[in-house]
């Protein structure tokens, strides 16, 4: 079945579409404060169908998220009361803040770094820092660094793979969406049997 071709092509249109970059701008924002999927999604197929404009992309990328980082912060100091049911024990991000928190008693500023480049929830250690007082200038540094290298390092391997890529994923996208498919299903498997 032929399922992730399809859908390979769509976003591909949509990333050569005119209100893309305002697109990606937005859902850099909010996966920083709030919402659950990364740019990455968005920024590496505008990388692959616009090539010179991949650093501008990654640019774009790293500002907003950084932004929207800081609205996860203005949650974490203003609002913590609203998202501590996801946060709090038995919330479906309890783990991961108490890892957030564990993190910054034990490294400070660099978990923002870490947490910035990793796909860990970014947001999860946006939220803490706020909930923590982290200092914001450090906040705001680590995440540039963090945000930055993760998402220039994106626009920098689809600026090398270029077209050739564009065409080897366009072949193999299929094979590689089953793949990635059943890696997730044994994944979830595995935690159910363990749990």
């Amino acid at each position: 079945m032929r399922i992730f071709s399809a859908l390979y092509d769509r976003v591909m249109k949509w990333s050569r579409h005119p209100h893309a970059p305002y697109y990606l701008a937005g859902l850099s924002f909010s996966e920083s404060s709030f919402f659950a999927i990364p740019p990455d999604v968005m920024l590496a197929p505008m990388c692959i169908a616009n090539p010179r404009r991949g650093w501008w992309f990654a640019g774009l990328t790293t500002i907003t998220s950084v932004l929207g980082g800081l609205f996860g912060y203005a949650i974490g100091v203003f609002a913590f009361d609203l998202v501590q049911p996801l946060l709090g024990e038995g919330g479906r991000y309890h783990g991961v803040f108490q890892q957030a928190k564990g993190w910054f008693d034990h490294w400070g500023v660099w978990a923002v770094l870490i947490a910035g480049f990793s796909p860990i929830p970014y947001k999860i250690f946006t939220i803490a820092a706020g909930v923590l007082s982290m200092a914001l200038l450090p906040f705001v540094l680590a995440s540039l660094v963090g945000r930055g290298a993760r998402f220039y390092l994106v626009a920098a391997l689809m600026a090398w793979g270029g077209e050739r890529m564009e065409g080897t994923l366009r072949r193999y996208v299929d094979r590689v969406g089953w793949l990635m498919l059943l890696t997730i299903v044994a994944v979830i498997l595995a935690q159910d049997i363990r749990g």
